[in-house]
């Protein structure tokens, strides 16, 4: 099985298997692939000691990938809300950044529905 920046392939093709390192997406693993001459549609349990080398050389010199990228977007998300932005009031909030409605939707930032109580007019 290869191992490539701290992640184990899976038996898939080499363009597919190099998605499951974060920050690799198709694109970026057909361009590696390109890159090092690697044919993509080759299974990752097939791939040659060397050809593992050339793939780890490719990723580690060109791309942030795994802890140094999320360490980065962690450290962006910070900078934000240390600054008081609008962006980071939100992110500290927990509530959507993007500019998305929340009256309704928008639960997967705003977690399990807290029910408050209705208001009753006054007469």
């Amino acid at each position: 099985m290869a191992r490539i920046a701290g992640v184990d392939l899976p038996n898939k093709h080499v363009d597919i298997a190099l998605t499951y390192i974060f920050g690799i997406g198709r694109s970026t693993a057909r361009k590696i692939c390109e890159t090092t001459k690697i044919d993509p549609h080759k299974r990752a349990n097939d791939l040659s000691g060397d050809e593992i080398g050339e793939l780890r050389n490719a990723i580690e010199s060109d791309y942030k990938v795994e802890g140094r990228l999320r360490t980065e977007i962690s450290l962006n998300i910070k900078r934000l809300m240390d600054i008081g932005c609008y962006r980071g009031l939100r992110h500290r909030k927990g509530l959507p950044v993007r500019g998305q409605r929340t009256r309704t939707n928008a639960r997967t930032r705003k977690g399990k529905k807290k029910t408050v109580a209705g208001k009753k007019k006054a007469v």
